[in-house]
This record gives C-alpha cells, sequence and structure tokens, in this order.
C-alpha cells in the first residue's frame, strides 16, 4: 500500500506476548506493549479498539495483530496502528518460545533464568474512588511492594473508571479478583493474601467479598 512523498504505508501482521498497555494521564488508554521474537513493539490502537479492550487482560496472552505500518521516510521513525487485535489459540502458543522481555546477557548460561512478565495491580483513578482514598492505597501499595522485594515483579497501573463508583476505591489483582472499598490500611493484609503469608487467616471481610473473572461472579472463600 503506497503513501505520500514521505511517508511509506504498509501492513503488518504480529504474533507474540501481551507485556502491558499504555495509558495516557492516568485512564486513557493509547496502545500495548507486544513481545515477538523480532522484539518489543509499541502498537497504537485504532479509536474502535480502545473502547473494546478489556483492562483486565493478563500479561503473557498471546496476540495476534494486524493493522498499518507507517515508514516516515525523512526521519526513518516507524509507527505501528493495529485495526484487529485477536487471541491465538493455544495450540499455537505452544509452539512458539516466548521471548524474554528486558532479560540482560548472562555469561553463564547455565545461571540464567528467563524473564518473567510484570504482574499488574490495575488501580482506578477515576475522581470517586481517588475521593475515597485512592491516591493513599496507591502509595500503600507501592510501599508493600518495596517492603515485599517485590517492585521489579509487580507493577500497578492506574486505569478509567471500573463501574463501581460508590464502592470505591476498587482495584483488580493481577489473578483478576476485584476488591472493592480498600483503604490503604487493608493493603498489608490484601498483599499477604495475593502474595504473601498463606497462613494468615484473619482477612478484612470485604478482601472475602467478590472475584471477577471473564464478566462472571464468583465467590472467593481463599
Amino acid at each position: 500500500m503506497g503513501g505520500s512523498h514521505n511517508m511509506e504505508v504498509s501492513e503488518f501482521c504480529l504474533e507474540g506476548r501481551f507485556i502491558n498497555f499504555v495509558i495516557k494521564d492516568g485512564y486513557k488508554l493509547k496502545g500495548l506493549l507486544l513481545a515477538t521474537h523480532e522484539g518489543e513493539f509499541y502498537i497504537k490502537l485504532a479509536k474502535h479498539l480502545r473502547a473494546a479492550f478489556d483492562l483486565r487482560l493478563p500479561p503473557g496472552t498471546w496476540l495476534q495483530v494486524v493493522g498499518y505500518k507507517m515508514h516516515d521516510l525523512k526521519d526513518g521513525t516507524v509507527q505501528l496502528k493495529a485495526e484487529r487485535v485477536m487471541a491465538v489459540q493455544s495450540e499455537i502458543r505452544r509452539v512458539e518460545t516466548p521471548t524474554p522481555v528486558q532479560e540482560p546477557p548472562s555469561i553463564d548460561n547455565a545461571k540464567a533464568k528467563p524473564a518473567k512478565t510484570k504482574a499488574t495491580i490495575l488501580v482506578c483513578q477515576k475522581s470517586d474512588c481517588i475521593k475515597r482514598g485512592g491516591k493513599a492505597v496507591c502509595q500503600a501499595l507501592e510501599a508493600a511492594l518495596s517492603d515485599r522485594g517485590l517492585e521489579d515483579q509487580v507493577t500497578i497501573k492506574g486505569t478509567g473508571c471500573m463501574k463501581n463508583c460508590k464502592a470505591g476505591p476498587n482495584l483488580v489483582m493481577p489473578d483478576k479478583t476485584r476488591h472493592s472499598r480498600i483503604q490503604a490500611s487493608l493493603v498489608p493484609a490484601l498483599m499477604n493474601q495475593h502474595f504473601g503469608d498463606k497462613s494468615l487467616e484473619a482477612e478484612p471481610e470485604n478482601l472475602k467479598e467478590v472475584a471477577i473473572y471473564n464478566g462472571k461472579l464468583w465467590e472467593n472463600n481463599s
């Protein structure tokens, strides 16, 4: 497909592991990061795709992305814009070899460990949740991750409205468990539940309320 004098436009098709979403201003979905055998790519999402994406898409999900590649012949920059994004079937995933992301080269191959995609905690950043203590919750989560040495394994990302404003602050843990009415004081128990001491039996009651997985409601008795 041809382009203007200084712009060359062609189609592309990439398959790889979903790394993370790219969010602007704390809640505007702009694109996604994809790890392929050719490296890591930032792919901008067309407008019709931004509204369709579930922000709880697990990191590591294999995706096929089809769209247009725009090559600026003047400055050499390349932009990728997705028009279609599809999950890759499990049969194809088993054939593919996962590409380590941001794994530094190791001299001793015997001791090298494959890179792991960061888990993501989604925290609503809309005004209602912020007014109910959302900012303090984010700070408490950052402190808890640091205390447990998990800052290199787990990342915190702000999202748009989770449609449960009156029960804010709202957040979704990496295992897709959604928690509401979370305050900073409850964060240590929440972190123990998902990452820490499994022997702890006492948990805040609202940490046991609901778990949302693929749009279905389940009781969380863990």
